[in-house]
């Protein structure tokens, strides 16, 4: 029997598995997924998890049930690429393989900031994010909130704490000049405008020097704050930055045309781990899966693969709070309801795959 691991049931991985369900697979294919959680999360939507605003299950995902796949719960510390196996913390269990997906996602980067790993919260995972809730779940009436980083993640934080909370002090540190800096000027002036009219306050040229448990000290100002949220960068998954092949500046894994590591080419590699010309995003995972889908489906029927076409993203949708929103749609930036019943609508596609 031939093993296939995909290694993370986040977007990627998920659609490699679908996309592999719906292939005529040799008889002597195993697939084995591993994840930490008995569930495929939809990480796009944290942010209302840690602003209390939607139930756990709404953001959740259960694998689906197939007699060609065997699925591994746990915490994984090592891959070991010489001896071609995947090996648990706090747990014997090894798991081998002959083909492998890295699949793992991304993890906060710091950047260096002392005191940010410790005392900041987090929506880069279930976990992480159910913590974030309860956080600021707790704080009593006026307390206090910063969120660092001004990108997509910190904008959708802020302004879905906003909504659940109003009677928070909200501060949002961005390091450039304006909200959204990749997105068009109509997209940041209404982002900007909601802001002020909701009463969050935006710091621009932030440059955070360091945190503590009860502030953030900004460009030589220290700010007491109650609850940190870190929105500030990401980086690939620590498992995915520790293997012995070829990486560029972002420490993501170097591929060739068919997500192979050029090293090792049954090791393949999607989404946040993969270099890209791309910003990391779920909507990119996705697309990579489906186009890993169809190499792996050549690969594993001993035949040569077609090689995959350039990805070409639709544009990204943000929110808001629950009734207003931006993007990109139609080649065309949008702001207000549109596009918040446009993310709606994609995330019930989600749920629906």
């Amino acid at each position: 029997m031939r093993n296939l691991v995909i290694l993370g049931g986040g977007y990627g991985g998920f659609r490699i598995l679908y996309k592999l369900l719906d292939q005529d697979l040799p008889d002597d294919i195993e697939i084995t997924v591993i994840d930490k959680n008995p569930y495929h999360s939809l990480k796009t939507e944290f942010y209302t998890i840690a602003a209390g605003t939607v139930a756990d299950k709404e953001v959740r995902i259960d694998f689906p049930k197939n007699d060609r796949v065997t699925y591994v719960f746990g915490e994984v510390n090592q891959i070991d690429v010489e001896q071609e196996e995947i090996r648990f913390a706090n747990w014997s269990k090894v798991v081998s393989y002959d083909y492998l997906v890295i699949a793992l996602g991304c993890v906060d980067n710091y950047h260096g900031v002392p005191g940010a790993p410790e005392f900041t919260e987090s929506v880069q995972t279930f976990s992480k994010a159910r913590l974030t809730g309860t956080a600021i779940g707790n704080l009593k009436a006026y307390g206090k909130l910063t969120v660092v980083g001004a990108g997509l993640s910190g904008i959708e934080v802020a302004s879905e704490v906003r909504e659940s909370r109003p009677d928070l002090n909200i501060r949002l540190l961005d390091r450039g000049g304006s909200v959204l800096r990749p997105f068009d000027p109509k997209i940041q002036a209404h982002v900007s405008d909601w802001f002020l009219k909701n009463d969050v306050e935006v710091l621009h040229h932030a440059n955070v020097e360091y945190v503590e448990k009860d502030g953030v000290c900004n460009n030589g100002v220290c700010y007491v704050n109650d609850v940190t949220v870190w929105t500030a960068g990401v980086q690939p998954h620590e498992l995915a930055r520790t293997l012995p092949f070829k990486k560029d500046e972002q420490e993501k894994l170097i591929v060739n045309d068919y997500y192979q590591v050029p090293e090792q080419n049954n090791i393949y590699v999607v989404g946040d781990c993969a270099s890209s010309v791309h910003s990391p995003s779920a909507q990119l995972a996705g697309e990579q899966g489906e186009q890993i889908g169809d190499v792996l489906a050549a690969v594993l029927n001993g035949q040569k693969p077609k090689k995959p076409k350039e990805v070409k993203l639709k544009g990204t949708l943000g929110s808001l709070g629950k009734s207003d929103g931006f993007g990109n749609m139609m080649q065309q930036p949008m702001t207000g309801l549109l596009p918040r019943l446009a993310k709606s609508g994609v995330l019930w596609l989600s749920k629906r795959h």
